[in-house]
């Protein structure tokens, strides 16, 4: 059950796990490390306690949510709940789903991977090429 007192708060990496921006609490913390997690305009370490309140601004791969803490869970709940622990805005989101759009529109499909050995041996030869 989700908790909105004021004076109530969690880890960030819970709260990210539990919100299910993240699989699992480690990606969380990774990307809390990586600077992709800012809280209240600033660059916070995974024990940040948030509190209903907060603005949190979330940066994963090519979208951007920007929220605010509307409650706190300390289970991870199935996705209808879990959307009742924050808020975004209407401009945020009309932003983010503009941007989907456009990448799908241009056909922008970037796949970030580290290059098998085939990819390997084209990139020597494209090197050796030039």
């Amino acid at each position: 059950m989700a908790v909105e007192a004021e004076n109530v708060s969690q880890r960030l990496d819970r709260w990210l796990w539990a919100a299910r921006f993240f699989k699992t609490r480690p990606l969380a913390v990774d990307a809390i490390n990586g600077g992709h997690v800012h809280v209240n305009d600033e660059r916070v370490k995974p024990a940040r306690n948030v509190r209903p309140g907060d603005k949190v601004r979330i940066t994963k791969g090519f979208e951007t949510w920007v929220i605010t803490v509307k409650g706190i869970n300390e289970q991870r709940r199935p996705a209808p709940e879990a959307r009742l622990l924050y808020e975004e805005s209407e401009h945020h989101r009309e932003q983010r789903e503009a941007v989907i759009e456009e990448r799908r529109l241009h056909g922008v499909n970037i796949k970030v991977h580290k290059p098998d050995k085939r990819e390997r041996r084209m990139i020597e030869q494209f090197k050796q090429n030039w």
